[in-house]
Formats: C-alpha cells, structure tokens, sequence
C-alpha cells in the first residue's frame, strides 16, 4: 500500500505501535528504548499538539466546515489517537475500536489544499512544544504520509 506521494507505508500504519526513538548509537533490537510519547512528555504534550491544532483548524476557512460545529470529540478523538499511535495508553482503539483512518475520513474532500492546509496546523503545533528535534520529525514524517494516503480528490 502506498501513499499519494508513492511512499510506501509502514505495515503498522493503522494500528497500535509503540514507535521508538532511537539515536544513531541504539542497536534497533533494544527494547528499552523509550516511545515517542515517553519522549516527548507524555499526555500533557499531545494534549497541547491538539490544541494548538485546533486552534488553527477554527480560523482556517477551508478545514473549517469539514469539521462539526462542536470540535470537542474531534479534539478528543485526535488527543487519544495521537497518544496510542505514538506509544501511550490504549484508549483509543479501547473506546473506538480499530481507527479506520482512510474510511473515517473519506466523507471529506480532501485534496492537496486541504492536505497542506492541515499539514501546516499540525506542523505548527508540533513546532510550538518544544520537543526534541529526533521526535518532531518522526512525527512530522508520520503526518505527512498520513495527510497524503488520505487525500480523495
């Protein structure tokens, strides 16, 4: 399976993982190697990733009116993807079952505007929390290739 870009996506792309963080030194078989979400600082971190995000998506005039009027289970629904994808607590898949990102988000026109336009909110959020450098860009790798395979028009 690959992106719109041609990237090929990793086989756990839709599912839990525990994504590491490894420096250059690391033997990849170690498994003492902390998550991302360990990384980062844990919840309070992805919980200022997604309002930060939000913040942006309210006063975008194209990502605006795909989201409903209420964005609290929006919010919610990203916070406790976020926090599983990237190592943390499984409640995501515990209270939604199995994310079903493309099916999930094939009612909305998504198109290269729509991918930037939400790539540079989520990039911006990224960028305002100050963590390490390693990380942000996993992640960032992670969104764009994410942004990509779901665009549908």
């Amino acid at each position: 399976m690959k992106g719109k870009k041609g990237n090929p996506l990793p086989p756990h792309f839709f599912v839990q993982t525990s994504e590491r963080v490894m420096s250059e030194t690391e033997n990849p078989g170690q498994s003492d190697n902390p998550s991302v979400y360990e990384v980062v600082g844990g919840t309070p971190v992805f919980r200022q990733i997604v309002d930060a995000f939000y913040a942006g998506v309210e006063q975008d005039t194209l990502l605006r009116p795909m989201y409903p009027e209420d964005l609290s289970a929006a919010r919610e629904h990203l916070f406790l993807f976020l926090v599983q994808y990237w190592g943390g607590p499984p409640d995501y898949s515990a209270q939604r079952g199995h994310p079903r990102l493309r099916r999930r988000h094939f009612p909305f026109p998504i198109d290269e505007a729509a991918r930037d336009a939400w790539m540079h909110h989520m990039t911006g959020a990224l960028d305002g929390t100050g963590m390490p450098t390693e990380a942000r860009e996993q992640m960032r790798a992670y969104f764009e290739d994410a942004a990509s395979f779901l665009m549908n028009k």
